[in-house]
């Protein structure tokens, strides 16, 4: 939880963090041409195997993914990587809320806070429209494009500092 100071109140927000995680995943998935067991996603996303099976089970349900079964098994991108966007993993997970912040109470009988939330709850129904459009928009196959770009960069800075060290 991160905290937060506001008028002297410390409060704490959670942050659901699944659709990263689960993004995480699948784009580890994407760089392996065999199947991929819970166990080696577990490690790599640092929890227990139970977590992942749970996941993919949902993913799969959705047609995210799909589980090959005996030697050899594990769990496989069951959709072309340019066809799966953000917010089809985001409807995957059940369409969490978007935002933290809320209204102090949702049926009041002050009008001024009648006013406060329609004016809050104006904005965050623009807002996640304008979110969840975005989400539509960024395919897995660029998000992967990205980490691909990432890695060349790297190896690129990497060559260029053994270049300066080792003249």
């Amino acid at each position: 939880m991160t905290p937060r100071t506001s008028c002297n109140i410390l409060s704490y927000m959670s942050r659901d963090s699944r659709v990263s995680g689960i993004l995480h995943v699948l784009l580890h998935m994407a760089e392996e041409d065999a199947p991929v067991t819970s166990e080696h996603l577990a490690k790599a996303m640092r929890t227990n195997p139970v977590v992942i099976r749970r996941i993919m089970a949902g993913l799969r349900q959705e047609g995210l993914v799909r589980s090959e079964k005996g030697h050899g098994g594990g769990w496989r991108i069951a959709r072309d990587l340019s066809t799966v966007t953000l917010r089809d993993i985001y409807e995957a997970i059940g369409s969490p809320e978007i935002f933290a912040i809320g209204n102090r109470t949702e049926t009041p009988g002050c009008l001024v806070e009648q006013s406060v939330n329609a004016a809050i709850n104006d904005a965050f129904d623009k807002a996640q429209i304008l979110l969840l459009e975005r989400f539509g928009e960024v395919t897995l196959a660029a998000l992967s494009a990205d980490f691909h770009a990432r890695i060349t960069r790297r190896a690129n800075q990497c060559a260029f500092e053994d270049q300066t060290h080792a003249s």
